[in-house]
């Protein structure tokens, strides 16, 4: 399977026409970004929202846009949200969610499941919806309460699968715990433990500079709450920060930690994404409807794409979608100036790194998934809004947001801040 390289890809588009780039040209069909906001991301079933319900977030994340952009909610058509664990897709809880922020019952409300980028496939199905002409405004969000629906009592693999399924090879990997997906990227593309950890320990860091220096300020929106001690007694807390950041985090210290996946293995608790809570919201429009109503322009949504690769080695996914996008746009690497991409696993967020040939300084500035948590329907939405802010606190113009999915895809999508 190590054959699987990025030259796959590249045969793939040869002979498509990049189209011309969108970036740097206003036009009034643009789909901007009026604002991209997140709660904190919190620590599973340990955290300040481990009492707390994904559509108490999720409603108040959306009260949060309601309240930050003081537009009229009965303009918007629909919101989309991103949910992996929930019953039924979390569809009923994501529309009493919406009632609950304030909207009226003529805004629709839908759900979508695509694995860790459901957030992000929200936001694009709003952006794609509003390119049509089927709505003129929406919210793309993302939700997941992972102490609420995530574990052995709530799996995402049925208990039967079909026999004759499972003797397609490529069909049985679909259901490899995530973990080891993990190492097989570690084993099968040459990615040694003390690597893995040393990425791992800087996300910790770069999460922990940038708590100290309020770079998470504004993409955060304080979420009050109650928490629950262990006698049951609840007492009414704000959270207003990530709470999974590890400050004394080194490669060091997260080189002593046992593998979790495999006795000779080179995962661990400490260089994977966090089990975490946590929701996000990106409000979308055509810029000429943001000029009508008189709102700030965050930015731009330019081009997202998704691509299939192995499930056994799912990590890799964004090594191929992160190219498709690019494509799309006439853009290269070396033109992005953020890279918000995903740490499910530091193996495979290494691995992509070096196989995308990307400069470290720009990935992940303020640290990411193994620092502050992977919420799986959230994150998507969430990259947004840190990359938007940060792109704005660096005056840079042009950042992506990618991730790997699981079952074996990836996805990527431009934005373009217009601070």
């Amino acid at each position: 399977m190590a054959s699987f390289r990025l030259t796959q890809v590249a045969s793939h588009l040869n002979g498509t026409k990049a189209p011309r780039t969108q970036i740097g040209v206003q036009s009034p069909d643009d789909i901007v970004i009026v604002q991209a906001l997140r709660t904190p991301i919190t620590r599973a079933r340990k955290g300040g929202f481990k009492d707390t319900t994904s559509e108490y977030l999720l409603g108040t994340i959306l009260r949060g846009l309601l309240e930050r952009t003081r537009i009229d909610p009965t303009l918007v058509d629909d919101i989309c949200v991103g949910n992996v664990c929930p019953p039924g897709g979390g569809a009923t809880t994501a529309r009493m969610a919406a009632l609950y922020a304030g909207f009226p019952n003529t805004t629709s409300v839908q759900t979508v499941n695509r694995q860790c980028s459901s957030g992000l496939q929200a936001v694009v199905h709003i952006a794609h919806a509003i390119q049509a002409g089927m709505i003129d405004v929406g919210i793309g969000a993302g939700v997941e309460s992972m102490t609420q629906f995530y574990g052995p009592q709530n799996k995402l693999i049925p208990d039967t699968i079909s026999d004759e399924v499972m003797e397609a090879p490529q069909a049985a990997d679909c259901i490899i715990p995530m973990g080891l997906t993990s190492e097989n990227v570690s084993a099968e593309f040459g990615i040694p433990r003390p690597k893995q950890d040393a990425f791992a320990a800087l996300s910790h860091q770069r999460a922990a500079r940038a708590q100290k220096l309020g770079h998470f300020n504004e993409e955060i929106y304080p979420v009050r709450t109650k928490i629950a001690d262990k006698d049951g007694k609840e007492t009414e807390i704000i959270v207003d920060r990530d709470d999974g950041v590890r400050p004394e985090a080194t490669a060091e210290s997260l080189g002593k930690l046992r593998a979790a996946f495999s006795a000779d293995g080179a995962t661990t608790a400490g260089n994977a994404s966090q089990v975490s809570d946590g929701a996000a919201a990106v409000l979308l429009m055509k810029r000429s409807r943001a000029k009508e109503l008189g709102l700030p322009i965050q930015g731009k949504f330019v081009a997202s794409a998704v691509a299939g690769v192995p499930p056994r080695i799912m990590g890799v996914g964004p090594a191929y979608a992160v190219p498709a996008v690019l494509k799309k746009t006439g853009l290269t690497v070396a033109q992005l100036d953020i890279i918000e991409l995903n740490e499910a696993f530091a193996s495979q967020a290494v691995y992509c790194v070096e196989t995308l040939g990307l400069d470290i300084n720009k990935v992940n500035p303020k640290g990411g998934a193994i620092a502050f948590g992977h919420p799986l329907g959230c994150t998507g939405a969430r990259q947004i809004s840190t990359l938007l802010t940060e792109l704005k606190r660096q005056d840079r113009r042009v950042g992506c947001t990618t991730m790997c999915i699981g079952g074996g895809f990836g996805m990527a999508a431009i934005f373009e801040s217009e601070h």
